[in-house]
């Protein structure tokens, strides 16, 4: 689910020109000056935080999450025909770099939201067995990332009941959590609210307050909030974003994460401070964008830069970003924002405002509609909890 950072870099460059390859250069030029700006001094390992996390915890509280599926998956290769071995490859490297991931986090006592494609699940169950026994949340992330527009009602059900059912089979605990392929979740999907709702889900974190042309709701709030389907309604955790010059800029995780001075993604989660009732916002990042020994797929030109750019070093970067700061699992967040759903903004998705325009800091609450509380629609239904 790898989104397009195009939206932000387009501000960022002159006004287009007709050869590509000075399009090209120019982003280059643009993401190695920014890249070279200050960031934050670097740890070494021996001044890194123990597992008990001595590093004081402030607001707001930031949800780190990855979503867990094979390169060859990524919007940016849709259509495109991978043979078995480079899929045999991709769900090796997945393998290597989750547990990489793992480590990285039990070394800082960190406990974080995994959200897993079913067939990853359903093909290496240790490595889902790994992640719940270290205390991490495992959510859903949709069978095959197929986005929710591939779908009907009827079959988007069955898709997240095969991958919440075949993650409790693992874990023996409830999953409470969804993100939909490529932040699918948009006005034209409302309709998969009420499919959530009734399978049990408590939140989702699915929908990008920003302006994209595969994805994005930009009227929606930026915070935590409560959004309405047709008959239902679900707990929103959005990714972060930056409010700058009257827009959303997406600065959460993903290429953003890769290609920008990561002062923005500071501003970004300080930002969303005053905003909420609970200030809190959320990142999120992919095992492929962590691995400089992913083989790499046929991408042409700005496709190629926008998927790849910084690779070779995001692991010494992520692992400073971390270093820096307390991250807390979605289903903590959830629960803690549930006695206090009441005083959260409301949005209607499938309203009829216009998503093209500008939103306010803080969306008007489109509904009152009281959430109707839903008994999980499978025989797992009655599983104990994350804890």
């Amino acid at each position: 689910m790898e989104p397009d950072p195009s939206s932000f870099t387009e501000c960022l460059l002159p006004p287009p020109v007709p050869s590509v390859g000075f399009r090209q250069s120019a982003v280059q030029a643009v993401a190695k000056a920014v890249r070279a700006l200050p960031l934050f001094p670097r740890r070494t390992a021996a001044s890194r935080a123990p597992a008990s996390r001595e590093i004081a915890c402030t607001e707001p509280e930031v949800v780190l999450s990855f979503d867990v599926e094979e390169h060859y998956r990524i919007e940016a290769a849709a259509g495109m025909k991978v043979d078995d071995a480079f899929k045999g490859h991709c769900r090796e490297r997945v393998d290597a770099v989750t547990r990489w991931l793992l480590g990285q986090l039990n070394e800082r006592g960190i406990r974080a939201t995994f959200f897993v494609v079913g067939e990853i699940a359903q093909d290496n169950p240790s490595l889902i067995r790994a992640m719940h026994t270290a205390g991490h949340e495992v959510a859903c992330h949709s069978w095959d990332h197929r986005r929710v527009h591939h779908h009907t009602p009827a079959s988007f059900r069955e898709d997240v009941r095969r991958n919440k059912d075949t993650i409790e089979q693992i874990t023996g605990q409830a999953v409470l959590g969804y993100r939909a392929p490529t932040f699918s979740l948009v006005k034209q999907t409302a309709w998969a609210v009420d499919v959530l709702a009734e399978l049990g889900i408590l939140y989702d974190s699915s929908i990008y307050p920003i302006r994209h042309d595969r994805y994005g709701v930009p009227r929606a709030p930026r915070g935590p909030f409560v959004v309405d389907g047709g008959t239902q309604s679900l707990l929103e955790l959005p990714p972060a974003t930056l409010r700058w010059f009257g827009q959303n800029i997406p600065v959460g995780g993903g290429g953003y994460f890769r290609l920008f001075p990561l002062f923005l993604l500071e501003r970004g989660i300080r930002q969303v401070a005053p905003q909420s009732a609970l200030p809190s916002t959320v990142l999120y990042f992919h095992p492929w964008e962590l691995d400089p020994d992913q083989a790499r797929l046929s991408l042409g030109g700005l496709s190629r830069f926008r998927t790849y750019v910084g690779i070779g070093t995001s692991q010494q970067r992520f692992c400073n970003f971390l270093d820096r700061h307390c991250f807390v699992r979605a289903v903590d967040l959830a629960r803690r924002l549930e006695p206090i759903r009441a005083d959260l903004p409301r949005y209607l998705l499938d309203g009829d405002g216009d998503a093209g325009q500008t939103q306010p800091d803080m969306a008007r609450p489109a509904s009152r509609r009281v959430a109707v509380e839903v008994e999980g629609g499978n025989a797992l239904a009655s599983l104990p909890e994350p804890s």
